[in-house]
């Protein structure tokens, strides 16, 4: 779909459906693999990590029975999908003003509707890159803000239940964005039947509320 439409934009006019889906369908195989790498390369990446945390803080088991622990596990658990949530609303603000700019463009600029003047390209990117980068400071401070507290105010202990259960939610959670990506493969490779059909409409809805998490949630995850 993205390659449609750069096609769209270069050349107005030409229809070259077939070669931008197998281009497209290509690209989300490349990305699925690159999903699968990610994935396993954070959970280790963030085992390691663990294991020098409880080696530093001098604790030799992990008892999920102490209070504490149970806590930070339950607190753990949900940080992933509250991390999500948040990326997810930005994803939609950013679109929001993107949407807003795009109106204003064809209201306020004679002729581009027409096709025979050029777009204001620079404040669409503008818009882009700010709102993205205020937008991912919430998420960021959850991360941190979170662990500082529990571990200050509440010990090693909660500390190391709140890690542990978020490394094992995140790869789970993640594993479940990567389905959509999947689900994405699916659509353009058309194996639940034709274009139109009831199985290629549920996979293209499935596919656009899956945009935002396997292309911004689950790369954040990543770096959660």
């Amino acid at each position: 779909m993205e390659a449609n439409v750069i096609v769209n934009c270069v050349h107005p006019g030409i229809v070259r459906t077939g070669q931008t889906r197998d281009h497209n369908g290509f690209i989300t195989v490349v990305l699925a693999l690159q999903q699968g790498f990610a994935i396993g390369s954070a959970a280790l990446v963030s085992l390691a990590l663990f294991g020098a945390f409880v080696s530093r803080a001098g604790i030799e088991t992990v008892d999920v029975l102490t209070p504490k622990v149970f806590i930070g596990l339950l607190i753990g658990a949900m940080l992933p999908y509250w991390f999500s949530a948040m990326t997810m609303k930005s994803v939609g603000s950013v679109a929001l003003k993107m949407v807003e700019e795009v109106w204003r463009q064809f209201n306020t600029i004679p002729g581009l509707m027409e096709g025979t003047t050029k777009p204001d390209y620079a404040t669409c990117v503008k818009i882009s890159i700010d709102v993205s980068l205020k937008e991912m400071i919430p998420p960021g401070a959850l991360v941190m803000i979170t662990t500082l507290v529990a571990g200050t105010l509440f010990g090693v202990e909660l500390l190391a239940g709140v890690l542990a259960s978020s490394l094992v939610s995140g790869v789970q959670v993640h594993v479940l964005y990567a389905i959509f990506l999947v689900t994405s493969i699916i659509v353009f490779a058309r194996a639940l039947g034709p274009k139109g059909s009831e199985a290629h409409k549920a996979a293209v809805i499935g596919d656009t509320v899956g945009d935002p998490l396997k292309d911004t949630s689950g790369p954040s995850l990543i770096w959660f």
